[in-house]
C-alpha cells in the first residue's frame, strides 16, 4: 500500500522547509548586520580621465577639448576615444552636474549629420544660437536631449544631455581644445 506507516509526506515536507529556514534565517541575519554597507552612498562611480585625455590629444586629427575650470561637484562618469574608421575619430567625456543631470562632450571629425544625431538622441536643431566666449553654437531640442553644436575646422563639438541650457553653456564655456 506504499508508504511508511505513521508518516505523513506534508508534515515530512513542511518540517524539512521549518528546518531550512531555521538555518537560512540566521545567516542572513548575521550577514546583513556584519557586512558593512551605506545607504545613503552615491552610486554614481567618479573616472579620472586624464590619461584618456592625453591619449586621445595625442592620436586625434583635431584638437580634443575637455573642460578647465568646472567646480567639484561635477562629476566625470564616463569617458573614452575611438580612434579613424569610416565614421571618424570620436571623443566622449560624461559629467554629472550639481544638479546630476548629463552633460557629455562629443567630438567626431566624421560627418556632421548622423554624429550630431546620434550623441543628441535625435534632437533637432533649432533657430537659436549660443554666443559662448568668441564661438557660435547652434542649439538643438529633443525629447531626451538638448545640445549646443559647433561645427569649425573639420570637427562637429557637442555639448548634450539632460541638463538645463545653462548649465550646457556653462560646460560649453569651460571647454579647452589642444592637440597633444
Amino acid at each position: 500500500m506504499g508508504g511508511v506507516a505513521g508518516r505523513n509526506p506534508k508534515a515530512q515536507t513542511v518540517r524539512n522547509m521549518l528546518l531550512a529556514l531555521a538555518v537560512i534565517v540566521p545567516v542572513a541575519l548575521v550577514s546583513y548586520v556584519f557586512i558593512p554597507h551605506d545607504d545613503k552612498k552615491d552610486p554614481v562611480r567618479t573616472v579620472d580621465y586624464r590619461v584618456e585625455l592625453d591619449t586621445a590629444r595625442r592620436a586625434a586629427p583635431y584638437p580634443v577639448a575637455a573642460p578647465v575650470g568646472l567646480a567639484a561637484d561635477w562629476r566625470a562618469t564616463s569617458v573614452s576615444y575611438r580612434a579613424g574608421g569610416k565614421d571618424g575619430s570620436a571623443w566622449h567625456l560624461g559629467f554629472l552636474d550639481p544638479d546630476t543631470q548629463y552633460v557629455a562632450v562629443e567630438q567626431s571629425d566624421g560627418p556632421p549629420a548622423p554624429f550630431i544625431d546620434d550623441v543628441t538622441q535625435g534632437a533637432a536643431k533649432t533657430p537659436g544660437t549660443e554666443k559662448v566666449g568668441d564661438a557660435t553654437w547652434r542649439r538643438y531640442e529633443g525629447e531626451k536631449y538638448n545640445a549646443l553644436v559647433r561645427e569649425e575646422h573639420g570637427v562637429t563639438t557637442v555639448v548634450t544631455g539632460t541638463a538645463t541650457p545653462e548649465r550646457l553653456t556653462k560646460m560649453a564655456a569651460a571647454l579647452k581644445a589642444a592637440k597633444g
